[in-house]
């Protein structure tokens, strides 16, 4: 058994990658469609879409690498 334990980094990859992914379409379309469907959006509501596409795009480039490389050679 690993410093860790039993951790499954493959599928942890995959799923922060997702959830990374579901963050950048989530604010875009907030951002995009919101205003269309929903009348005028607060100007809090554009900040919690621009910083969800921003947290998206980090985790989607940091998670492959720090799932998938970094903490597998910590072991």
């Amino acid at each position: 058994m690993g410093r860790y334990g039993d951790v499954d980094y493959p599928t942890l990859t995959k799923r922060a990658t997702l959830c990374s992914l579901a963050l950048v379409l989530g604010g875009f379309l907030l951002a995009d469609a919101g205003p269309a469907l929903l009348g005028s959006l607060p100007g809090w509501a554009m900040t919690v879409a621009v910083d969800a596409e921003a947290l998206g795009a980090l985790g989607i480039v940091l998670c492959p690498f720090l799932f998938g490389i970094v903490l597998p050679l910590t072991e």
